[in-house]
């Protein structure tokens, strides 16, 4: 990021009693300079761009996300809206998108996934705030995109490929001679460790949305602050008094897992692995406890107590007691049992209430 964009951004963070400091192996990291209290608003986010989650059975509002009285635009035949309100506060973007957007035959449109439409809008407001057309503001400019981490040289060989077939769907779309190809895959790998899913008051996912200013809190498995949405901005409260001079982390992922879990889940989507207190107690007997009560099945030998834990070597799951080591194979089909006595048994209420999803498209969370 430019120095002076650097120091607009710190001017504005401190005005809001929070700056940014460079810790080494985890980069750019919020801090807070005072005490805050529980329940407090730390720091709120309109995204840079968003998208509602459209499938071929649902589909959204390009405004607010709404799925009542929707009329689909009659030039690309992509994106709907609720009604003329909606409609004209997205027509600066929407505009060019829409010409893009009929430059493809109707075949190939269906291709047009909302990740797909978000680095599509994501070029176009570029460009069009680079002509001055729209406003760029300290928290509202393409620099905090470029400023994120995309971890492309941790990323396998599959998944490079995936996201060159998407970067050549967008290049056909846009034709924008000043975005190369390289550029689009690399703001792909971006969206998949930054992106959020924008989620109702019942935290059911909407939309996706880009927050590079959110996107600067890291995370920990035991945070101190958590990310909600208020219609499509970004929310970051305080879950308990928090001291001067501390970091401000969130969670990236569902907190109720083992150790050994959670760290598969955050190498696997988002590149790191994870060093914070918690997860640095793996294999003390405080963690193989809590594991044990997160995830653990009986062990098979009936003489023991113990309970049986992911096998660091992924050869199966071992008693965290006597050790015995059972194969996936045999703790898949335990699993497949419980799920068949689970369906069986009467549902609950307060199920959807209380098994709720915030997530990336092709990843969930579960809070």
């Amino acid at each position: 990021m430019e120095a002076s964009l650097m120091a607009d951004l710190q001017r504005f963070l401190q005005d809001r009693c929070l700056s940014v400091l460079n810790l080494p192996q985890k980069g750019r990291s919020l801090f807070t300079t005072r005490d805050i209290r529980p329940g407090e608003v730390i720091l709120s986010q309109n995204p840079y761009i968003c998208v509602p989650n459209n499938t071929s059975s649902e589909s959204r509002c390009d405004g607010c996300f709404k799925t009542n009285n929707l009329k689909k635009c009659s030039g690309c035949q992509v994106v709907w809206y609720c009604g003329s309100s909606c409609q004209k506060s997205e027509w600066k973007l929407h505009r060019h998108e829409c010409k893009a957007l009929t430059r493809l035959e109707k075949e190939k449109r269906k291709f047009v996934t909302p990740t797909i439409r978000l680095m599509v809008k994501l070029f176009i407001k570029r460009n069009l705030q680079n002509e001055k057309v729209l406003l760029i503001t300290t928290t509202d400019n393409y620099s905090l995109v470029e400023a994120l981490v995309s971890h492309m040289s941790e990323i396998d060989e599959q998944q490079m490929l995936l996201y060159a077939q998407m970067a050549n769907l967008v290049n056909l779309i846009l034709q924008f001679p000043s975005v190369d190809l390289r550029e689009i895959a690399e703001n792909f790998s971006k969206f998949s460790c930054n992106a959020h899913s924008i989620c109702d008051s019942e935290l059911r996912p909407q939309g996706i949305g880009l927050f590079p200013l959110v996107s600067i809190i890291n995370h920990s498995c035991s945070p101190n602050a958590v990310l909600v949405f208020e219609e499509q901005m970004a929310v970051v409260r305080a879950m308990g008094n928090i001291s001067k001079d501390s970091e401000i982390t969130i969670s990236y992922i569902e907190t109720a897992g083992s150790t050994l879990t959670r760290q598969k889940s955050l190498k696997e989507q988002y590149l790191f692995h994870c060093q914070c207190a918690r997860c640095n107690n793996v294999g003390k007997p405080h963690d193989i406890e809590e594991s044990a009560i997160l995830e653990g099945y009986r062990c098979s030998n009936e003489k023991c107590t113990g309970f049986l834990l992911r096998d660091p070597e992924e050869k199966g799951f071992v008693c965290q007691k006597c050790l015995l080591l059972r194969s996936k194979e045999e703790v898949k089909k335990l699993a497949s049992d419980l799920k068949t006595v689970s369906e069986k048994a009467p549902a609950s209420p307060s199920a959807e209430s209380i098994s709720c999803l915030f997530c990336f498209p092709d990843t969930c969370i579960y809070i």
